[in-house]
C-alpha cells in the first residue's frame, strides 16, 4: 500500500539530492578558482556540506520509497541530531551577539566601534593572533578601504565626516576619532600637535595601504559588529529552517512507522 508520508519524504529528498549537486559543484569550482586565503578556506566546507546533504538525502529517499527501515532509521537519527545542533547554534548565536553596538559620534555620519563592548567569546576569537592574521588577509584582499578612494580620493573633510561608513570601513580604514589626526584623504591622516595617542589604535595606524588600521582594536570591533548583524540574520533563517526540519522529521517518523507495519504484514501473512 502506497503511503502519503513515504511519498512525501521521497519527494522532499529528491529535491535535496538535486540541490546538493550544485553545492558540490560550487565547492569544486571554488577549489579550482581560488586565488586568496578566504576563497581557499571555503571550498572544503562547501564540498563537505554538499556530500553530507547528498548522502543523507539518498538514505531518506531509498529508506522511504524502497521500504528499507534501517536506512530510514539512520536518516531520522541524522535529522534529529541536525535539529538539535541547529537549535543549539541558534540559541548560541542570539546569546553571543546580544552585546555590542557602534557608538554614535557627534557631527559624524559614521559610528565608532570598541572591542570591549562585544561578548568575551567573540573577543577571544579575534584576539587570537593566528585567527586574526587570516582575517586580516581576507580584509586586505576584499579591498574594503580601496573603495573609499574609488569613491573619491579628493573627498573634502566635511563630506567625509558625513559618510555612512560600514563598520569595517570605520574600524579598519581610518584612525579612531580619539586620535584627533588631521584628515588628508579617506585613508591618509597626519598627526598634529593636538593629536592624542592615549588610544592604542592611534599608534597602530599607518598610511601604508597594506597596514592602515588592520591591526587596530577598532578593526576587530568593526568585524564583530559585522558578524553580529550577519549572525542575527542567519539565526532568523535558522528558525524557519528548524520548523521545516521538524515537519520533515515528523513525516519521516510516520514513514518509518509505515515501513515497520508493512514489514510486519509481510512477516505474518
Amino acid at each position: 500500500m502506497v503511503r502519503v508520508s513515504n511519498n512525501l519524504v521521497g519527494i522532499l529528498n529528491i529535491i535535496t539530492v538535486l540541490l546538493s549537486i550544485p553545492i558540490i559543484g560550487g565547492g569544486i569550482w571554488l577549489s579550482k578558482q581560488a586565488n586568496t586565503e578566504c576563497e581557499r578556506f571555503l571550498d572544503k566546507p562547501v564540498i563537505a556540506l554538499g556530500v553530507f546533504v547528498l548522502l543523507v538525502s539518498i538514505a531518506g529517499l531509498v529508506g522511504s520509497c524502497c521500504r528499507v527501515s534501517c536506512l530510514l532509521w539512520v536518516y531520522l537519527v541524522v535529522m534529529f541530531l541536525l535539529i538539535l545542533l541547529l537549535f543549539c547554534f541558534t540559541i548560541f548565536a542570539f546569546v553571543v551577539t546580544n552585546k555590542g553596538a557602534g557608538e554614535a559620534i557627534s557631527d559624524k555620519g559614521y559610528k565608532e566601534y570598541r572591542l570591549g563592548d562585544y561578548s568575551d567569546w567573540l573577543q577571544k576569537r579575534v584576539n587570537n593572533d593566528k585567527n586574526w592574521n587570516k582575517i586580516r588577509s581576507c580584509l586586505q584582499d576584499s579591498k574594503i578601504c580601496q573603495r573609499l578612494l574609488d569613491d573619491g580620493s579628493s573627498t573634502k573633510v566635511e563630506d567625509f565626516y558625513k559618510e555612512d561608513l560600514s563598520s569595517l570601513q570605520s574600524g579598519c580604514c581610518k584612525p579612531s576619532n580619539d586620535c584627533n589626526f588631521q584628515y588628508i584623504s579617506p585613508t591618509n591622516w597626519t598627526r598634529t600637535p593636538t593629536s592624542s595617542l592615549a588610544n592604542p589604535d592611534c599608534t597602530a595606524w599607518s598610511n601604508d595601504p597594506n597596514v592602515l588600521c588592520y591591526n587596530c582594536q577598532s578593526c576587530k570591533a568593526g568585524l564583530l559588529d559585522n558578524i553580529k548583524s550577519d549572525w542575527k540574520r542567519v539565526a532568523v533563517i535558522n528558525i524557519i529552517f528548524l520548523v521545516f526540519l521538524i515537519i520533515v522529521y515528523s513525516v519521516g517518523c510516520c514513514a518509518f512507522r509505515n515501513n515497520r507495519e508493512d514489514n510486519a504484514w509481510k512477516r505474518y501473512p
